[in-house]
């Protein structure tokens, strides 16, 4: 793939690189620090493996003082820096450059509070999502959001991104679920904001900071909230004979009123590739299939799906197969969490993230299949339908360099098509390198201006997480007039 760049690497930094390293090194000692090109390779990409460069160092800190001594060296030297969790973004958002030093995460993953009286918890950046729930399902708790990558995404890349998941439906995405957070601003400034209580003074930082993608500081620790599990949760598999009819199920149980945990979507293709591979006894015959789960006591679980399923009876479902049992449960959901897995056996995908309003589901959907075999493309969705964010899987060849220039035009085309039914670029995964020239898509210059100093306010030279998020067009026009009158 090669329709987005980075800015080019500064050639007076990498000159001076092995004094960097041990100045590094000195900061933080040398375990702290990977200078070997074998090991910075391990960090040349995120998940959008596409794009590759090796950083010119990494610096794996251990707490908070190192971050803030790292980062008040690389703002005094004029060094670019990319924060990065467990690597996972799916839009290059940890994507270095040849002249970054890349600052990690993963070492300061504990548990450093859990309070269970007013329901919070207080992490390092570094922890898993998962390792969270676990840490606090012993007493009956949970914390809601629930990338499919929760076993190795971090709390510091579901905060930069302000990632969802299946259950995100009910409880909200990440800043629904964050009260507090630790940062370290450019110059190694720390600075505390919000707390474990539900309203913090002044002003709302904390809604800005979350899903910044990394442009204001490194979060070191959060404070979340945590949710007391429900006694139980069902799902019900609904089977239609067209997409349509899938999309216009969904937008009617939300529009009842209904506010399921989760309602999933897979199309014909997603089915036939996860049922190969996980035989959760998916029906082979339909052309789209939801899952719709509820949570609560025995009684209102029933009333709940029977009114799903009644729901769904308007669009002549062709399967309709509520759980019996837990066991039944984890069988309906088998296939969708092993879906982006079993596609990565069959072909190369580009997992696309854009939103939609539901009532335009039904036609995006066929769009979005029109779209894909205009560029010769098949296209396979697999996404969260209950709040529009749809997540197509665009397959391709990642060594057929002309079927890789189709399936990122067939990407930016989806995205646009998002933009002009009233959604935008993404959802969870974030802008990064992908979705960083579609920007003007969505965005007038006027806002993209707004955002770029409020960018500057933060991180006044720009060495926070560069060459993301913002076209880079906007941010050359921004430097020249400043170059023009050094001139």
């Amino acid at each position: 793939m090669t329709l987005s760049r980075m800015p080019e690497p500064d050639r007076t930094v990498l000159d001076r690189s092995s004094a960097i390293i041990k100045d590094l090194e000195t900061l933080v000692g040398v375990d702290g620090v990977i200078s070997e090109e074998e090991g910075r390779r391990a960090f040349e990409s995120d998940a959008l493996t596409a794009y590759r460069q090796a950083p010119l160092a990494v610096v794996l800190p251990r707490s908070t003082a190192d971050v803030s001594k790292v980062l008040k060296y690389c703002h005094q030297a004029g060094l670019k820096v990319v924060p990065r969790g467990a690597g996972t973004s799916l839009c290059g958002g940890a994507l270095p450059s040849a002249d970054a030093i890349v600052i990690g995460t993963s070492r300061m993953n504990r548990v450093l509070e859990a309070d269970f009286v007013n329901r919070t918890i207080t992490v390092e950046a570094g922890i898993t999502n998962l390792a969270i729930t676990d840490a606090v399902s012993a007493e009956g708790f949970f914390y809601a959001p629930d990338p499919s990558s929760q076993l190795a995404c971090t709390v510091g890349g579901n905060l930069a991104m302000n990632s969802g998941g299946a259950h995100c439906l009910k409880y909200g995405v990440t800043t629904n679920n964050v009260l507090g957070i630790k940062i370290v601003l450019m110059d190694g400034e720390i600075v505390e904001i919000g707390g474990p209580y539900l309203d913090a003074e002044g002003y709302d930082f904390l809604a800005l900071i979350v899903g910044s993608e990394g442009q204001f500081g490194i979060v070191t620790e959060a404070t979340l909230k945590i949710v007391p599990k429900m006694e139980t949760a069902r799902p019900v598999l609904l089977g239609f004979s067209s997409c349509e009819a899938a999309g216009q199920c969904v937008a009617a149980i939300i529009g009842s009123g209904i506010i399921p945990v989760a309602i999933e979507y897979m199309d014909k293709p997603a089915i036939a590739v996860a049922e190969a591979y996980a035989k959760a006894g998916y029906p082979l015959d339909v052309e789209a299939l939801l899952i719709v789960e509820v949570e609560g006591f025995e009684d209102e679980i029933a009333r709940l799906l029977r009114d799903i399923v009644e729901i769904a009876r308007a669009f002549d479902p062709k399967v309709v197969e509520a759980s019996t049992s837990a066991e039944h449960s984890a069988r309906i959901w088998k296939g969708r969490k092993a879906a982006f897995g079993a596609m990565g056996r069959i072909s190369d995908y580009y997992c696309m993230d854009g939103t939609i309003p539901l009532s335009r589901l039904p036609e995006v959907l066929s769009r979005i299949a029109q779209i894909c075999a205009e560029h010769h493309l098949k296209v396979a969705n697999v996404f969260h339908a209950g709040d529009g964010n749809l997540h197509p899987l665009i397959l391709y060849d990642a060594n057929d360099e002309d079927e890789s220039r189709r399936a990122e035009l067939a990407g930016a085309e989806i995205l646009k098509l998002c933009v002009s039914v009233g959604g935008c670029l993404t959802g969870e995964h974030g802008v990064g390198i992908e979705k960083r020239d579609l920007m003007e898509v969505q965005f007038s210059p006027s806002d993209l201006a707004v955002q770029m100093r409020i960018k500057s306010v933060f991180d006044p030279h720009w060495l926070l997480n560069r060459g993301k998020v913002f076209p880079l067009s906007a941010l050359e026009a921004s430097e020249r007039p400043a170059a023009d009158q050094a001139a």
